[in-house]
Formats: C-alpha cells, sequence, structure tokens
C-alpha cells in the first residue's frame, strides 16, 4: 500500500513538473510574440511626429503616469473632408448632390429657370466655383432636401458605390486616408471615443462612412438639414425640410460637441481654418492634449494646398499650429502611403 502511494506520488510530481515546464515555456512564448507588437501606424513614416502619437497616447493611458487621462475623458474629435479623406478637386458632397441633380431633373423642370442650378446642369462641376456660395446651397437645398432621411441615405449608398473622383478616377470612398484610419483604430484601441465633426452634412456621411472609419452612426456629427415627423398612418417618416437647423463650421463645431458630447476633447484632428475653434477647444483642456493638422503638401500622390485655397484654406490654423506648436503632418514627408 506505502508503495503504491509512494509512486503515486512520483507521477504526480512529474506530471506537475512537466506541467509547470510547459506553462513556462507558453508563458515565455507569449511574452516574445507580445514584445514585438505590431506597428500601430504602420502607413507613417518614422519620424518625430509619429513618435509623439505614440507616446502621447501610451502616456495618457498609463495609470501611474501624472498625465493619464480617465477612460471616460478620452475623447478624440476629426475633420472628415480634408482630413479623414481627400477635398479635391471640390468637396465629395457637392459630387454627390450634382449626381442628384440630374438624376431628378425631369422631374424638376424648374431648375431650368433657375440661373444658378441651370448652369450646374450644363457644365457639371466646372460650374462649381462660378456659382459661388449661394449658388451651392441651392444646390444643396434643391438635392438634399424634399425627401426621407431613409430615401437620401439610399440615394447615397448607391452613389458611392460607383461614383468616382473625376482626377484620381477612383471611387470616392477610395480617397479616404489610410494613415487616418490606422490612427482611429490606435485610439479606439486604446479607450478613445472618435468622432467625426464635420461641415458635410451628417446623413450624407453616416451613410456609407461608419464602417470604413469604425465609428458609430451617432458619433458623426455633420451639419444638419431641418427635418419633420410625419406619421403617414402608421407609417412614420422623417422629412429633409429646404433649411439649415445646424450648419456645422469654425465655432459651431465647438459649439456642437459641447452640446453633444458634453466635454472638450483630448486628441483634435484637422486640416483647415474651419478646424481652428476645434483645435483652440480642445488645447484648452486640463488634460493633456494634441492637436493634429493634416497639411496637403504632396501634389503627386494627393494635392498641395494650403493659405489662399478656394477649398480647404489653411492660413490662421497653420499661423497658429506653428505659433504654440501643434503638431502639423507633412504629407509628402510623413506618410509612407495615402490611400490602401
Amino acid at each position: 500500500m506505502k508503495k503504491n502511494i509512494f509512486i503515486l506520488s512520483v507521477v504526480l510530481a512529474l506530471f506537475s513538473a512537466c506541467t509547470q515546464s510547459e506553462q513556462k515555456e507558453n508563458i515565455q512564448g507569449n511574452t516574445t510574440a507580445d514584445s514585438v507588437e505590431a506597428d500601430p501606424l504602420s502607413s507613417w513614416n518614422e519620424g518625430e511626429l509619429k513618435t509623439n502619437i505614440i507616446n502621447y497616447v501610451q502616456t495618457i493611458s498609463n495609470e501611474n503616469s501624472n498625465n493619464y487621462v480617465p477612460l471616460e475623458d478620452r475623447i478624440a474629435v476629426f475633420d472628415n473632408d480634408g482630413t479623414m479623406w481627400s477635398e479635391q478637386p471640390f468637396y465629395f458632397q457637392y459630387y454627390f448632390s450634382l449626381h442628384l441633380l440630374n438624376k431628378y431633373a425631369a422631374k424638376h423642370p424648374e431648375w431650368n429657370d433657375d440661373e444658378d442650378l441651370s448652369l450646374l446642369l450644363k457644365e457639371g462641376d466646372k460650374a462649381f466655383l462660378k456659382v459661388g456660395h449661394k449658388g451651392l446651397a441651392k444646390l444643396l437645398f434643391a438635392t438634399n432636401t424634399g425627401q426621407s432621411v431613409e430615401e437620401f441615405k439610399s440615394d447615397a449608398k448607391q452613389w458611392a458605390e460607383t461614383a468616382k473622383n473625376p482626377s484620381k478616377n477612383v471611387l470616392f470612398t477610395d480617397l479616404a486616408f489610410q494613415p487616418m484610419l490606422e490612427l482611429l483604430a490606435f485610439l479606439k484601441d486604446n479607450g478613445f471615443k472618435n468622432y467625426i465633426v464635420s461641415g458635410g452634412t451628417s446623413e450624407f456621411m453616416r451613410a456609407f462612412i461608419c464602417k470604413k472609419y469604425g465609428i458609430p452612426e451617432q458619433n458623426i456629427l455633420g451639419s444638419y438639414f431641418k427635418s419633420i415627423y410625419h406619421y403617414n398612418n402608421e407609417n412614420p417618416s422623417v422629412q429633409r425640410e429646404e433649411a439649415f437647423l445646424w450648419y456645422n463650421d469654425k465655432g459651431a463645431k465647438v459649439e456642437l460637441i459641447q452640446q453633444i458630447i458634453g466635454k472638450k476633447p483630448i486628441f483634435c484632428g484637422g486640416n483647415s481654418d474651419g478646424d481652428l475653434a476645434m483645435m483652440q477647444w480642445t488645447y484648452s483642456n486640463k488634460y493633456k492634449n494634441f492637436q493634429l493638422y493634416i497639411h496637403h503638401t504632396d501634389s503627386v500622390r494627393e494635392w498641395a494646398y494650403d493659405r489662399g485655397s478656394p477649398i480647404g484654406e489653411f492660413n490662421l490654423g497653420l499661423n497658429e499650429a506653428l505659433e504654440k506648436g501643434w503638431s502639423v503632418m507633412d504629407m509628402k514627408k510623413d506618410w509612407k502611403i495615402i490611400y490602401k
């Protein structure tokens, strides 16, 4: 009996030793694999900016750091046009609106009687700058209103599946910046809540960018047309009206952030003077914060423009960024690739 007990104890001891050795090997193996972490910003060139972004996120995520930011306060806001995707040769929503103008022109003969709309029908995108702000507003009101939210989003989704940028001859949706998509994912992985705060209308952006950006629809904050609820004999709908409820540019972006999010961001991404107020608001946060301006400097792979540009003018914002030491991303220098 004692002999059997002795043999059993030896077997158990050997089994335990083998198990511990295997567990140790597994732990060592995992440690080795984890120690070689994938580069979260692989489309960014090595340099000061990339290092600063990664160090910032790691610092504010470290509970032992004096600059630790609680999860509930890790708010990041980004402009869309020119920041998350290209905006040349003109803002993409206007190309969509021009598509709708041509698609529904037969149902609206009155459009031919309007000087600006008739010019857009005849000359297409070549008339964008000719009709000016007033004519572009007419284009938006004529084509982006008068339908239900569902009908509008359906039109936007169908357009996005086939519409191509006239300069690049690729889908507009293929002109999202791969380095910025990586940045969104990196922030999300470190507890940030990402928001798009842009001048484009919310329903237009929500129709197709959410999956690509990994951002839920409720986190897409843009301009809003006035909308009216109709019960329609147990078939409710929300109809888009021909008036802006909110035009989301400059200081209005900050006001919308406060109204909807209710907290100052700690990370802000933008590319133009229209984003300056958002940058200033983020800069005033008591927590350690980060401002990232996208500077379009690559005329070969994308476009090069800043001061004096009719699209995405970067003048006052560039001055203040240089004065206050905010990060200004040089597209030509800092990005390995621009599009995926």
